[in-house]
């Protein structure tokens, strides 16, 4: 029964995760640009910034809820995608 609720568990992160990413539009009034020397760089309003740090620490502490997880982990993505592009735009202005 251990191993079910656990599988469980898994499967609902993973439909909650799937749920938030598949809307990251919900989090477009946390986005802006910030003029970064010669270049404008794609960055989290100050609040969504603490709320991934604040998700982060509960994480180490193994204190994550369910929505939480998804929540952290759709941060997360939106983090990847701007390093990349913010990559991306210093790569091109290099040149």
């Amino acid at each position: 029964m251990e191993g079910y609720n656990y599988l469980r568990k898994l499967v609902l992160v993973g439909v909650k995760m799937v749920a938030l990413l598949g809307k990251p539009s919900s989090l477009m009034h946390e986005i802006r640009i910030e003029k970064v020397g010669d270049w404008n760089l794609f960055k989290f309003s100050e609040s969504l910034q603490l709320r991934m740090e604040n998700l982060l620490e509960k994480k180490k502490a193994d204190e994550l809820t369910l929505d939480e997880i998804a929540e952290l982990d759709a941060i997360g993505e939106l983090d990847r995608i701007f390093s990349h592009i913010n990559a991306m735009i210093a790569a091109q202005n290099a040149n």
